[in-house]
């Protein structure tokens, strides 16, 4: 993907697309990829990089939903767990199995959760990822040598699927890529632009790298902005009642040691009302989340005093190492688009099924969902958008579509495992360009996967390349530091830019990055 090309094709395009989708997270990349593989015209606009916000900030994982199991949404579960059957078939070099055991202290535990968990299983039909079964205390100790051993009688485990969340959509952007449509990041909607019928048919955007404005006209547009939706939707129509009830979730990443073996650990009550996970990932551990409730959503949110407490607190109640501040490596900070509800008590309580809405301007919102629901929530929008804009009926192809990188057998990729099929492309880049030095010795990145960043993924910043193309950032941040110069250096030479540009990128990176370092949000409260 070249982001010069990308712009030529949108700026010399005379006819209205079929569609513009407002929005490069994982809702709005699903839309581009399903109609796109339609035979649709599309054009995607981003206001930042891909995955910018909530997409790149999950718990990492494909799964059904087992909270939703327990409050009896079982059509949501049905459906989640299709999907993340669907989504390991389509990109197996991102998705693969990972065991949940949940620890058990209390008699009751072993059979309620070991019923619960069989059902979830049953659930899943043929996209089962493996049987859930009961285990001893020598059992659970195996899988979890690090669980806190006081009162432990046994666990259940069973099977859900994890990712790499800002990997998927960078290759669902080439994806969509493949399939025809036109993706730009940094280019902001700012306005929209209405018929003699007062219905929107096209936006007025800007480019951020350049300045330039431009229009661009459409049968139809897709609000597919998350937690910015209502934002997008007062663009059109300023006094729209808000649809989105945001709320943000944290996770805090350690080193391995804390959960050194293969299996995840799953706490399904904690204070809040959530489900708690530590998950390995990356060769590290992440734990989280939390549920609070925010008024007004940022690109780049910080955690709150208590929501660290809050996991830390938790996690020591399960692991024999309690994890201490000075223990964590990077925090980073998520929102989920939660559609509203009257008599919703908190959060924590809202449904994670998504939305469909038509404003009176008959601009198109999707809102709410979850990632492992991203492809059957792009169906449907692109089916109720393609019906709005009278466009042919096409059927969806999407279930049964390669993800770009498609392979089965990354793992012998080492380290460039999640790049799947592109992975001998960038080992030749190390090779012939001597680009094989790692970025730092904390972090599993080399050089050349910043020049291939910039080269074929659309990678612009430093921020792009630490934060999205690697994931750097979450997993260390102070690591990510130290490596910006270096970075910042091969980006400059990929672009052309010169010495301010470098200084003023890790200067930019900085800022963000320190966000992500324990200790700088301790001073604030809810």
């Amino acid at each position: 993907m070249k982001r010069a090309d990308m712009m030529t094709r949108c700026l010399e395009r005379q006819d209205p697309w079929d569609m513009i989708v407002i929005g490069g997270g994982a809702t709005g990349m699903g839309v581009a990829v399903d109609a796109a593989s339609r035979g649709y015209d599309i054009l995607l606009l981003e206001q930042s990089d891909f995955g910018k916000g909530t997409s790149s900030r999950s718990t990492k994982l494909v799964h059904g939903g087992v909270r939703y199991l327990e409050q009896g949404n079982i059509s949501l579960v049905m459906e989640a767990l299709k999907e993340r059957g669907i989504l390991r078939q389509n990109a197996p070099h991102l998705v693969h199995d990972l065991a949940f055991v949940v620890p058990n202290y209390d008699w009751w535990e072993a059979p309620f959760y070991g019923l619960g968990l069989k059902i979830y299983n049953l659930l899943s039909g043929k996209y089962g990822f493996g049987a859930s079964q009961i285990l001893s205390r020598e059992e659970t100790l195996k899988r979890l040598p690090t669980i806190k051993t006081e009162g432990l009688r046994g666990g259940v485990v069973y099977f859900d699927g994890q990712f790499d969340d800002a990997r998927l959509l960078v290759n669902l952007a080439e994806t969509a890529s493949d399939q025809g449509a036109t993706l730009l990041n940094y280019t902001q909607v700012t306005g929209f632009t209405k018929g003699s019928d007062g219905f929107i048919d096209g936006v007025m955007a800007w480019d951020l790298e350049t300045g330039n404005s431009f229009r661009a006209a459409a049968k139809v547009v897709v609000n597919a902005t998350g937690a910015f939706s209502d934002t997008v939707r007062k663009l059109a129509e300023p006094n729209v009642k808000p649809m989105i009830s945001p709320s943000q979730g944290i996770h805090l990443v350690f080193d391995r040691s804390f959960l050194p073996g293969d299996s995840a650990i799953m706490v399904p009550h904690t204070s809040d009302g959530r489900v708690m996970f530590a998950i390995p990932w990356h060769d590290h551990t992440l734990v989280g989340t939390t549920d609070t409730p925010i008024e007004t959503p940022l690109l780049e949110p910080l955690p709150l005093e208590q929501e660290i407490e809050f996991i830390l607190s938790t996690a020591a109640r399960y692991l024999e190492k309690a994890p201490a501040r000075s223990d964590v490596l990077s925090v980073f900070v998520g929102i989920r688009p939660l559609v509203r509800a009257s008599d919703a008590k908190n959060t924590a309580s809202l449904s994670r099924d998504h939305t469909i809405h038509i404003d009176d301007s008959a601009l198109l919102t999707i809102a709410g969902g979850k990632w492992t629901t991203y492809r059957h929530m792009a169906e449907d929008c692109v089916d109720q958008a393609a019906t709005l804009a009278r466009l042919p009926d096409k059927p969806c192809i999407t279930k049964k579509l390669n993800v770009h990188g498609f392979h089965d057998n990354a793992e012998k990729f080492g380290d460039l495992w999640f790049y799947g099929s592109d992975a001998h492309a960038i080992q030749n880049l190390a090779q012939t360009q001597a680009l094989g030095a790692r970025l730092h010795p904390d972090l599993p990145y080399i050089e050349a996967e910043v020049v291939w960043a910039v080269r074929e993924e659309m990678a612009r910043t430093v921020e792009d390349v630490l934060a999205r193309r690697t994931r750097a950032l979450f997993l260390n941040a102070k690591a990510a530091l130290a490596a910006a110069p270096r970075v910042a250096e091969l980006i400059a030479g990929e672009l052309g830019m010169d010495a301010g540009w470098r200084e003023a990128q890790i200067s930019e990176f900085r800022a963000v990055a320190a966000g992500y370092v324990i200790g700088y949000a301790t001073d604030r409260t809810a």
